[in-house]
């Protein structure tokens, strides 16, 4: 049971990285629409002022939810 923790924590770093790495390379490349759709999903919450803003990303917290939630579904089908 100790080692399937291991795997997993192993993965989920593996994963990490590459998803750095793909954002470090989207800056680099001068290709900054890879990740601009990101942060304008339907229901991310901006309102700007002229001395006050405030950005509540509850459309891009749902969307990785799911995206972690399935990765890790994967990962539990394929260790178990």
């Amino acid at each position: 049971m100790l080692s399937d923790a291991g795997k997993l924590v192993v993965i989920a770093g593996v994963v990490t990285v590459l998803v750095g790495l793909l954002m470090m390379a989207s800056g680099r490349t001068g290709i900054s629409g890879w990740f601009s759709w990101f942060s304008n999903l339907p229901l991310d919450i901006k309102i700007e002022r002229e001395n006050f803003r405030f950005y509540f990303p509850l459309g891009s917290s749902l969307l990785l939810s799911l995206i972690i939630s399935l990765v890790l579904y994967i990962i539990n089908k394929v260790i178990r």
